[in-house]
């Protein structure tokens, strides 16, 4: 099976797809809301400090267990686990990845439908009742929900390099460059420089345990960290690709994300008089307003969610890939096309109940986009660091490394890294638990 599994075409194309894997909705409809609910910018710095040093290396370890393997998460994690414990390991991976799915594709379909709202009626005053009767219309948001779930897969069934490979480099750069111009446009906003300064000053006794669970958590979601999604993109590395170096680079490039989102998100809310502590349908009540009264708006409004909406599909994307890739791993002359719509279908059966009733998805993002993400990934750098062995982890994580930075590196990932996820999923069990 190694011989035969795909490579990524290049270096350039290998840290796009690695972006798209991690900016998604994690950064843009997901950071926003959580800044606002635990601590505002004092869980800016600490989301930082956890994604340098710990998000990072984890990265690096499913990317490890990948190319190590050259396997997906189920027969990655038997390699380093043995059948029977691996088999439990990859399956809550697999389990949370596709959950995730289900409820993501109702997210996104929210944002085409406010891409469809802003191109045939415009954000305005007299709009706004009717945007918000569209979003709450839930058989609407399950019908485009489909679709995206539908078109995802047509991508994964082009395979990496026409599939996953062409749709990163299209959108990636032309994102990026209509957030930088949505930050430009918010910050011409009268009164929004003074806001967004004023809560930029950090006040660290609004950061309690709390803080730092939801911290880690969004770090976990927002790159992708789960012990699923990297361990498949992983396996795709070519041999020589320094793998330190490209989970560093992903996650930089996912922090600047998560920043630029907040440029433009906490001064709009703050300027237009919102709780920034609403939750997830805090963006859906922000971007309307902004678009409305910013330069060039009509136009950009329906461009920019458009956009944003195909980026996140990048995800959507990855973990289809991934949950029908690891099941064709362990099949008996599995194919991925077949397992591609077995889980496909499977996923629009479970999107039903789930678009039916929206309510749910705060909950299964606390399980899943949390909690077994966060499980996962302490798991794959366990899988790395102990399953494999302290040989196999510094061949893959030092290549490229002088011995001493190589030695560091992989003490780091066997030892800290590990003890603070578990540490970090103890205390959110106990935080969800004990709320």
């Amino acid at each position: 099976m190694a011989a035969q599994r795909q490579r990524f075409s290049s270096r350039f194309a290998t840290l796009l797809t690695m972006a798209g894997l991690a900016v998604g909705l994690g950064n843009v409809w997901r950071f926003p809301y959580m800044l606002g609910q635990h601590g505002g910018s004092a869980f800016l710095l600490v989301y930082t400090v956890f994604m340098l040093a710990l998000a990072a290396p984890a990265l690096a370890a499913e990317f490890s267990l990948g190319r190590a393997t050259r396997s997906g998460p189920l027969a990655a994690f038997q390699a380093a686990f043995g059948p029977r414990l691996g088999l439990l390991a990859g399956s809550l991976g697999l389990l949370a990845a596709f959950m995730a799915t289900c409820y993501y594709a109702i997210v996104i379909a929210n944002v085409f439908f406010s891409a469809g709202f802003a191109a045939t009626r415009g954000f305005t005053d007299a709009s706004l009742a009717d945007y918000g009767a569209g979003l709450s219309r839930e058989g609407l948001q399950l019908m485009i929900g489909l679709g995206v779930v539908l078109a995802c897969a047509a991508v994964v069934r082009q395979g990496l390099r026409r599939g996953i490979e062409a749709a990163n480099k299209l959108l990636m750069p032309l994102f990026g460059a209509a957030a930088v111009y949505l930050v430009v446009a918010t910050l011409r906003l009268e009164g929004a420089t003074d806001h967004l300064l004023a809560f930029l000053r950090p006040d660290f006794s609004q950061a309690g345990p709390s803080t730092w669970f939801a911290a880690m958590g969004q770090a976990c979601f927002s790159v992708g960290l789960s012990g699923t999604l990297g361990v498949m993109y992983g396996s795709y590395l070519s041999r020589d690709a320094a793998i330190g170096p490209t989970a560093g680079a992903t996650c930089l490039v996912d922090l600047g994300a998560a920043l630029v989102a907040a440029l433009f998100v906490v001064p709009a809310v703050l300027v237009f008089g919102l709780d920034l502590a609403a939750g997830p349908g805090l963006l859906f009540d922000t971007l309307p307003r902004l678009f409305a009264v910013m330069p060039g708006g009509r136009w950009l409004a329906p461009l920019f969610l458009a956009g944003w909406g195909l980026v996140a599909m990048l995800t959507l994307v990855a973990a289809l890939d991934t949950v029908s890739g690891a099941l064709a791993d362990v099949a008996p002359r599995g194919r991925r096309r077949h397992w591609l719509w077995i889980v496909t279908s499977a996923a629009c059966a479970v999107m039903l109940p789930i678009g039916f009733n929206p309510q749910w998805i705060g909950v299964l993002d606390l399980v899943f986009g949390s909690g077994l993400f966060m499980l996962g990934a302490l798991l794959a750098v366990l899988a790395v660091g102990w399953g494999l062995g302290k040989a196999v982890t510094r061949e893959q994580i030092g290549r490229g490394l002088p011995p001493g930075l190589a030695w560091l590196a992989t003490a780091w990932l066997r030892f800290i890294v590990p003890a603070a996820l578990a540490a970090i999923l103890v205390g959110f069990l106990l935080s969800t638990l004990g709320g």
